[in-house]
């Protein structure tokens, strides 16, 4: 059982930003709180409240949607200026009781492997805005789940992401309900070919069609390296082809 030592709830996003960079302290950020008891924190542990400090407003600006990172994803699936690819992805993130508590930042920082949300945000062309003692900085959001050491000593803040290119998406798993076993998101924009994965990585990625092979997937109970690298191989085919069909 973790035994949390202190609880702060700021107002404001500079005082949450001065709380977390204060290195003297064991303190964790929360967003949503779907995922606290569970991540092994160590007795002693100082708890950051966001909701009060980080906005969750959701809107469309110019040709990208933009959502506050303490958006909870419940709100995300229902709004309108939200894409319909990242309103199907939503779904999957979890039962409707924890999409009304878990938060679009929060997954972001949690970073689950098997999220087809973050698959989705990936084919989005989707950048995270993030808030430390050094400033605003934007950051792809491929690029920090690449290296999660960025967000030490940050607040995740807001992501956007494209709404416009034909989208495809494919899953493989146990059941309908289940998180996929592997799952493939694409989309096809006048920037290119975006492709992602999960369940073959540590976290979702970006791929090349490509440089499938070059993939070392790790296996777990449901399913070998070689299993999931199949999976991947089928899934592929199908979402290239549906997007061979939408054009």
């Amino acid at each position: 059982m973790v035994t949390i030592s202190d609880y702060h709830r700021p107002s404001t996003l500079s005082e949450a930003v001065a709380l977390v960079g204060q290195a003297d302290f064991n303190r964790v950020v929360v967003g949503g709180g779907t995922v606290i008891g569970g991540m092994g924190l160590p007795s002693g542990t100082e708890v950051v409240d966001l909701q009060a400090a980080v906005a969750a407003t959701i809107e469309q600006v110019g040709d990208r949607a933009v959502m506050g990172a303490m958006a909870r994803i419940q709100d995300v699936i229902e709004h309108t200026a939200t894409p319909t690819l990242i309103v199907e992805l939503g779904k999957r993130e979890g039962p409707n009781t924890l999409r009304n508590a878990a938060t679009i930042g929060g997954a972001i920082a949690s970073a689950h492997p098997e999220s087809e949300l973050l698959a989705g945000l990936l084919v989005l062309e989707a950048v995270v805005t993030m808030m430390g003692p050094n400033g605003e900085a934007e950051l792809p959001l491929a690029d920090l789940l690449a290296d999660r050491s960025v967000l030490s000593g940050t607040i995740i803040t807001s992501v956007s992401v494209a709404i416009e290119g034909p989208i495809a998406s494919a899953r493989t798993g146990r059941t309908p309900a289940d998180r996929s076993i592997v799952a493939a998101v694409a989309r096809r924009a006048a920037t290119g070919l975006f492709l992602a994965l999960t369940g073959v990585a540590a976290t979702p990625i970006l791929v090349d069609p490509a440089d499938l092979e070059s993939l070392d997937p790790p296996p777990d109970f449901r399913g070998s390296a070689e299993y999931r690298l199949e999976l991947a191989r089928v899934l592929v085919g199908r979402v290239l082809s549906d997007l061979d069909g939408a054009e």
